[in-house]
């Protein structure tokens, strides 16, 4: 262990030696001025030497404190320098952005290619997950949030607000031969449902789009059994697009495939979704890289 002298005593002399007078020191570090005496009576105890002459007036330094001072000024402009560096944000740092899975692979992913080429010295960190990140202990710092209005407490802006459509591979409508012409239709094919994890009882599923559906075709059966079922989002988007089933799907995030061919709208009857909101604190230190990120998205959705 290093044998040094009690920091407040070291504090004291270096404020008094930079000012030349206890007073000021005493003023500087919210204390009285018998307080910076005694802590510099105390380091001199423990030097074993005078570090200042008292008398005659004004206060000098001997020779043991001419050569403490210098030392103990530049330690500690080289610690109050260090410290201040930490708090400051690394600008280098990737952006960190969480995202729900789904939205994540399907969407983001695929477009990031086009963010290298506009910001090539701004790099990006995707955290895919369905959890709710705390934006605010620093676990991100940018969110994607899919939800009906926009999160409390946090600066936000909506990028874009999706439908859900029963949604298959083209490769499976063909494989039947048959074209669909009414809702009931669908059920000659499997059904292909995925949790909603968030448990809204307004959520775009199976069970509410075939109940919907009735209204228009009563022979439909809306409390059919599906034939696969996921957990993840993702998964039911790859059974889908591997010409397993249909399911229903929004339309922002495999807009991407809808767009190219790759999977089609099964039926045009469609459910309301949900909007999804760029999110990031208030007064944030990388305020001008998020406008970046939200200026970019907004070009390319």
């Amino acid at each position: 262990m290093r044998n040094l002298p009690p920091l407040r005593a070291l504090h004291a002399f270096e404020a008094a030696a930079r000012h030349g007078s206890f007073k000021a020191a005493a003023v500087e570090l919210g204390v009285t001025p018998t307080a910076i005496s005694h802590q510099i009576r105390l380091l001199e105890e423990i030097c074993g030497r005078k570090l200042f002459q008292r008398r005659p007036r004004p206060l000098a330094l001997t020779s043991a404190g001419a050569r403490l001072f210098p030392i103990l000024r530049n330690g500690f402009d080289l610690l109050a320098g260090s410290l201040a560096a930490l708090a400051e944000p690394d600008f280098q740092a990737p952006l960190r952005v969480t995202s729900p899975n789904a939205f994540a692979s399907r969407w983001l992913v695929p477009r990031l290619p086009k963010w290298r080429e506009a910001r090539p010295a701004e790099p990006l960190e995707i955290i895919g997950t369905d959890a709710v990140l705390d934006l605010r202990a620093g676990a991100a710092d940018v969110a994607i949030r899919y939800t009906r209005r926009p999160p409390v407490g946090f600066a936000s802006q909506e990028l874009c607000r999706d439908s859900f459509f029963p949604i298959c591979s083209p490769r499976l409508l063909a494989s039947d031969g048959r074209a669909i012409e009414r809702a009931a239709d669908l059920l000659r094919y499997p059904l292909i449902h995925f949790d909603w994890m968030n448990r809204d009882p307004d959520a775009p599923t199976w069970h509410r789009w075939l109940a919907t559906a009735r209204s228009i075709d009563p022979d439909l059966i809306p409390d059919k059994a599906w034939d696969l079922s996921f957990r993840e989002e993702v998964h039911a988007i790859d059974a889908v697009v591997a010409g397993q089933g249909i399911a229903i799907l929004s339309d922002v995030v495999v807009g991407r495939e809808l767009e190219n061919g790759s999977l089609v709208k099964a039926h045009p009857l469609s459910l309301p979704g949900y909007s999804f909101y760029v999110v990031w604190m208030h007064h944030s230190p990388r305020s001008a890289v998020m406008e970046s990120f939200l200026a970019w998205m907004r070009s390319v959705i």
